[in-house]
């Protein structure tokens, strides 16, 4: 389900990815659910789950235990 908010985000991803992180998943999670919707909730979720974090991956990189922005 499209979340709203960062707040409404998994804890898990609230806690180790920053703010912007933060928005750029929340903004491709949306638009993947809306764009490939399907008959089965789960795999549309995992679908939009699979292209958010390819969108937080172009612009961060994890680096130790934290997640910075390239260049």
């Amino acid at each position: 389900m499209p979340y709203a908010a960062n707040e409404e985000l998994p804890a898990r991803l609230r806690a180790h990815l920053p703010p912007h992180a933060q928005d750029i998943f929340r903004a491709a999670f949306n638009s993947a659910w809306h764009a490939h919707g399907g008959d089965e909730p789960a795999v549309r979720e995992e679908i939009a789950h699979r292209i958010a974090w390819s969108a937080v991956k172009r612009r961060y990189r994890k680096l130790g235990a934290d997640w910075v922005l390239i260049g």
